[in-house]
């Protein structure tokens, strides 16, 4: 027994001890205290009011649901942490739901749940420094939505913890996933073809699941400083990622290829919504877009109607550059890739223009701006609703090549010299564009009254498109769900197996798309061990026009694996 002591037991209980220490010592490590905030028991005590169906007041603030678009709305003003609180308490549902659907998702994404805990503690300790990169202004406004956050979630952190790494969600993920990197589609026009105004207009393609984009929320805010803006996203996010302010200067994040971060920084949407928040022109943007060190690479498109212009700040982790375009090219378009000659020939840059996603959009969209004699706001949604692709070739439905991916979160309109903004209604951008007239919205926003009155111009509201009302739009969801089905399969998520039939209209409700040919390929060589069909959907998917490079290459390995093992 003596020896068992000596030789195991004291070891192990020593090795225990070691463990314990280091687990106390790591989360002493990640974890950061709140920022300081005054008067902070007034502004918890503050309570909403229900005053009709998804309708609620807090003082001047307020959250409703417009019943045509089934967009939410809400209106928020104030200093900091009352915002933030305000926020919170106004949206406490739906940030609950966002929360579900975003953690529902990744572990969809990620299979393995010790993988998921590596990924928790790994992304805790790379974000361990995040809150010394947020400015305290937006740390305060965080740390005050967090209090209305779900015990439920508390595995993955606190509340404010959580709440402040999942405004770098889309930083990470995105520097994560670059080989399946799905990109944004921007552009501006101005000069002749628009009769001297300038439109923006831009397709936000975050996907984060189907269930993450359906409460999408317009953010009216009135700040106690700054300038105020509207901006669209989702409930939690007080970052921003296409918004315009009272001036006339908008904003939108466009991603860039960009390396796996190695150090904490500010989140691209902090970056953005303190540009939209205290900048009126470029040269401002420009300066707080240099002074604040990002996780990864972005492109950051800016217009303004002060200075009658637009330009992409294109940024990476060490350099800030403006791409701008003579005046006299009347367009600018803005896909995934740098283009200013500081990084265009940078190595990442490079390798994802090879890539052929990028590239491919810019010259469609290219193609649309040129064939079109006239561009007003009804022509700026054609474009960012077009599902074809070069040529008008019809490359099958939610092709990555694609404008429209029939994915975006949202899509926006911009007219900064008239301080206007349209906003796209589900399903993405295939609903209508509803028009906001900022200096109007901001006067009668506050209170009861902006709580009942539309605050939309429907008058200027841009038709919904007829293809979302279509039958090939509803054979296209269903396409969709088969095909998440069939990747739960594939995953090892789901033990159950789709009928002949269900094959048979996931293969005819979508014969243009590669990806079509791909997935059933994946499915019958793993799962029905059927290789002939495989060998045979593989070699379909390779005649049609692929997403990117690496896509191709990944159909053409596994179809020359299937040949060597004949």
């Amino acid at each position: 027994m003596k020896k068992l002591k000596k030789y195991v037991l004291y070891p192990l209980l020593g090795l225990a001890l070691l463990i314990g220490v280091l687990v106390l010592l790591f989360r002493y490590l990640v974890m950061f205290d709140p920022p300081k905030v005054e008067n902070k028991q007034k502004y918890l005590s503050l309570k909403r009011t229900e005053v009709g169906e998804n309708k609620y007041l807090l003082g001047n603030n307020w959250l409703k649901k417009d019943s045509a678009s089934g967009i939410w709305m809400v209106y928020i003003e104030g200093e900091p942490f009352e915002r933030g609180v305000v926020y919170g308490k106004l949206c406490k549902e739906l940030m609950y739901q966002q929360e579900v659907y975003f953690v529902n998702e990744i572990k969809r994404q990620v299979p393995s749940e010790s993988y998921l805990k590596f990924l928790k503690y790994m992304i805790a300790w790379f974000n361990r420094d995040m809150h010394e990169y947020v400015p305290i202004e937006y740390q305060q406004e965080i740390y005050g939505e967090s209090f209305v956050t779900s015990d439920e979630f508390e595995f993955i952190g606190p509340g404010y913890h959580r709440m402040l790494n999942y405004h770098a969600a889309h930083d990470i993920g995105h520097a994560l996933q670059n080989m399946n990197l799905v990109g944004c589609t921007a552009y501006a026009v101005w000069g002749e073809k628009t009769n001297g105004k300038l439109l923006v207009g831009r397709n936000f393609d975050f996907y984060a699941g189907e269930d993450f984009a359906k409460e999408k929320l317009i953010s009216i805010v009135k700040p106690d400083k700054g300038y105020k803006y509207l901006s669209i996203s989702w409930a939690g996010l007080i970052g921003v990622v296409s918004g315009m302010n009272e001036k006339g200067l908008s904003v939108t994040l466009n991603a860039a290829k960009s390396g796996v971060p190695t150090s904490a920084a500010t989140p691209v949407s902090i970056i953005a919504r303190e540009v939209v928040q205290y900048a009126q022109t470029i040269g401002e943007a420009y300066a707080i877009i240099n002074k604040r060190k990002s996780f990864v690479s972005e492109s950051f498109l800016v217009s303004s109607a002060i200075d009658s212009n637009v330009v992409v700040i294109e940024k990476t982790p060490d350099t800030t550059t403006i791409y701008q375009v003579n005046k006299k090219e009347q367009r600018l378009i803005l896909t995934n890739h740098f283009q200013c000659s500081a990084l265009y020939n940078n190595e990442l840059n490079q390798e994802y223009i090879a890539q052929g996603t990028s590239t491919y959009r810019y010259k469609r969209v290219a193609e649309l701006i040129d064939s079109i004699p006239y561009i007003g706001v009804n022509q700026m949604a054609e474009i960012a609703r077009d599902k074809r692709g070069v040529k008008g070739q019809n490359i099958g439905l939610g092709n990555e090549k694609a404008v429209n991916q029939l994915l975006a979160h949202h899509s926006i309109l911009f007219a900064p010299y008239e301080h206007k903004t349209w906003i796209s209604a589900p399903p993405y951008q295939l609903g209508k564009y509803l028009c906001f007239q900022l200096d109007t919205l901001f006067v009668h926003a506050p209170g009861l009254n902006g709580l009942k009155a539309p605050l939309s111009l429907t008058t200027e509201d841009v038709a919904a498109d007829e293809f979302g009302s279509s039958e090939a739009f509803q054979f296209f969801v269903k396409h969709k769900k088969l095909g998440l089905r069939m990747d739960a399969i594939l995953r090892g998520k789901s033990d159950e197996r789709l009928t002949a039939t269900e094959l048979n209209f996931y293969l005819k409700s979508n014969p243009d798309y590669f990806y079509t040919y791909k997935l059933l390929g994946d499915y019958y060589d793993r799962i029905l061990t059927d290789k002939a069909a495989a060998k045979s959907y593989y070699t379909l998917a390779l005649t049609k026009e692929i997403s990117s490079e690496p896509e191709r290459l990944s159909i053409e390995k596994r179809l020359k694996e299937l040949y060597d093992k004949k």
